[in-house]
Parts: structure tokens; sequence; C-alpha cells
């Protein structure tokens, strides 16, 4: 019954509003304001790298799309046709179109691809998120139209769409983190204390900081939080959403780099 319903989700992954079918009748999305200036016009592209996800351009260059993670199975610890279904998503949306990529500084990753929201008949990122076919993963450098991916992937969840309907993607509590060392995983809960010591910060979900979830904020990223005017001691008491690879370090830890990677609710 598990595999039924994101097998149900992802029949409909374009189907959401705004996303359109292969070969269906579609004018270009625009391109968000959030977006940045257009790095890559129109170009066709050849194939999706399953691997990496990247989509590769006819004339060779290769695309990273900006802010979201897309599932993986083994990465995940969660079943292989979730990735499976994500990744057809994916080639369904790009494979033979053509794509407009948007960038804004760094524009590219080590390996020299393009680091951009990508546009063909729909945002692609959005359209994912919107699918349950993605997370948002905003990167410690790069938070363009973090508020607009948010929103997309809250729909999704709410709806229970895509990977919302398996659990292994379901969103964690600070006291269910112990198997889950080494994964991407996004947790909720109230910050019981925060404070900031030798330049760090460090946000803790409970009463004993050597055992407990704790968030914390490198000294070279605080410059992040000092930019935007926002303390973390200030989180102190909020039920916030945060995302992260879960490490152990006197309990599970996720460590943050900009105020964009924390979500306050109400």
């Amino acid at each position: 019954m598990r595999k039924r319903l994101v097998l149900l989700g992802v029949a409909s992954v374009l189907a959401v509003p705004g996303a359109t079918l292969p070969g269906a009748e579609a004018k270009s999305a625009p391109i968000a304001d959030c977006a940045g200036p257009v790095e890559i016009a129109d170009a066709p592209i050849a194939r999706v790298e399953r691997a990496n996800d990247v989509l590769v351009l006819h004339d060779g260059r290769a695309v990273h799309l900006e802010g979201i993670r897309i599932p993986h199975a083994g990465q995940d610890r969660a079943p292989g046709f979730v990735a499976d279904q994500a990744f057809d998503a994916v080639t369904a949306m790009v494979k033979g179109r053509d794509v407009t990529v948007t960038a804004v500084v760094p524009k590219e990753d080590r390996y020299d691809r393009v680091r951009g929201q990508a546009f063909g008949d729909d945002w692609i990122q959005r359209a994912l998120l919107q699918a349950g076919m993605a997370r948002v993963d905003i990167a410690p450098d790069r938070t363009e139209c973090a508020a607009d991916l948010y929103a997309a992937e809250g729909e999704a969840r709410a709806a229970g769409r895509g990977l919302w309907a398996v659990p292994a993607y379901a969103v964690r509590t600070p006291d269910t983190l112990g198997a889950d060392t080494g994964t991407f995983q996004i947790v909720q809960g109230t910050v019981v204390s925060a404070d900031v010591k030798d330049g760090r910060a460090y946000l803790d979900f409970g009463a004993d900081y050597k055992t407990d979830f704790t968030v914390t904020v490198s000294p070279q990223d605080m410059a992040n939080f000092r930019n935007q005017s926002v303390d973390p001691r200030l989180y102190a008491g909020k039920t916030i959403r945060v995302r992260g690879i879960v490490q152990q370090l006197n309990g599970p830890e996720i460590e943050i780099a900009n105020p964009e990677q924390v979500e306050v609710l109400p």
C-alpha cells in the first residue's frame, strides 16, 4: 500500500499547478524575479545524469539544479522506487526540451557546472517540489528564491505527494534522529536554549547538550547572520524547522550556514 500511494503521486507528477506534460501545448514559464539574470537561454537538454541530477546540454555544458535535493535511495536510506520516479520526472520535464537557466554569483561549482534555476514549460525546481519529487536544500552561498522553494515544498508535504507519502522522508523531531546519522533530514522542534560561545552558535533542543539535538553555526558562517541582522540567540523558545546532514557530536547535530536555512514556524 505504501508503494501504491507514491505511485499515485508520481502518476500526477506534472499535473500539479503550473506543470505540463511532455508534448502538451505550453508557453515557456516566466523567469522568477528572485532567480537572477539569464545565464543560458533556450538551450536544448541532451540528458539527465542520474548519479548527480545534472542536466547536460547538447553543447556539453552541465547545469546543477540549485536549491533542491532529489531523492537517492542509498544516500537517503529510502526505497529505491522513490528515486526512480523522481529521476523519471526530471527527465520527462527537460529531456529534448529547451531550457533557460538563470544564475547568481557564485555561478559555477568546483566541477565547472552552472548552478542555476531552470525554466522550461515551468520553473523546474518549483514543479518538482510541488510534486513531492524533491526537498529544498539551500546552499550556504546561494540563497536565491528560498521563500518560493519552501512554499512549494510545503504544499506537497501538506498534500502527502510523492516522497512525502514515504516514512523515510518524514520530518523528524529532535528525539527521533538516532538512526539518521549521515543522512539529509528535515527536523522540526522548539529551541530550548540558544547561545554563542567562542564565536560559534548553539541551538539546543533539550536540557542536556551532551545528548540532545543541536543546531550549530560556525564562527565563519556567523558573518552571514550578522549581515542580515539575525542573532541566533533569538531563536530560543521558538519552533523552527532546519535541514541538513545529521552528524554526531554530543548527540545528533546539524550545522547551518545562513538564516535562510531556518524556517521559523508559528
